[in-house]
């Protein structure tokens, strides 16, 4: 595993804007120092570089794992999931009352959502104190 220097992590967190690339969670409010995904994971030949590096929050980041892909619920077919340099969050996912949930638009939006458990219950409390004092969803 290669270790990621603290100013290409500074690079890799500040383009993520410091919040996990895939729930959104900003590290700031979360209260954890978030870590380092590997969006093509090191053991499928992803490298540790800027551009497939992304700020993840624990839980997503454990979850992933060395996947890139996963089922789409809804139509049973495989999907990739999603890729935060290479697609754009608000075509994939949107907010789900008043952002307490994130649903997925297409295969990538819910293959990423369900594999990831962006909404676990842990999240969703968490997200329900942050909607309360305006913190939550992002912009």
């Amino acid at each position: 595993m290669s270790r990621v220097s603290a100013k290409l992590r500074e690079i890799v967190a500040k383009r993520s804007h410091y919040r996990c690339a895939y729930c959104l969670t900003d590290e700031q409010i979360s209260g954890v120092l978030f870590t380092i995904d590997h969006i093509i994971p090191q053991a499928l030949g992803g490298q540790t570089v800027a551009e497939n590096l992304c700020l993840a929050c624990w839980d997503c980041n454990l979850i992933k794992n060395k996947r890139i892909a996963d089922i789409d619920p809804e139509t049973g077919q495989m999907a990739s999931l999603f890729h935060p340099y290479k697609q754009l969050w608000t075509e994939h996912f949107a907010w789900q009352d008043k952002g307490l949930f994130v649903i997925g638009l297409t295969s990538t939006g819910r293959a990423t959502v369900n594999l990831l458990k962006l909404n676990r219950p842990a999240l969703i409390h968490a997200r329900e104190w942050w909607i309360k004092v305006g913190w939550h969803p992002p912009a």
